[in-house]
């Protein structure tokens, strides 16, 4: 959820996931997936900024996904089934 301001001033939240669109036509309309349109004070680069760091925020708390991280290497084994150490590179 960000805080945004209506055009009387009084601030809102409003679920930044159901942003469908935002324009500036010169004021600040934003149109949501359920087809509403509220018209704000700020920006639409300020409604960016603050997508972005409420998803940053959000993001911040997660561990980061096992797919993502590197995988540790795994010794190499010969023809006799031997391990050996990963050739060095020169």
């Amino acid at each position: 959820m960000i805080r945004l301001t209506r055009l009387n001033n009084q601030p809102f939240m409003i679920n930044s996931d159901l942003i469908k669109s935002v324009e500036s036509a010169p004021d600040t309309v934003i149109t949501l997936v359920t087809g509403e349109k509220v018209i704000v004070l700020e920006s639409s680069d300020d409604i960016l900024s603050k997508i972005v760091d409420f998803r940053r925020s959000v993001l911040a708390g997660l561990p980061v996904p096992p797919m993502f991280l590197p995988e540790p290497a795994l010794p190499s084994r010969d023809l006799g089934g031997e391990a050996r150490p990963p050739a060095k590179k020169a």
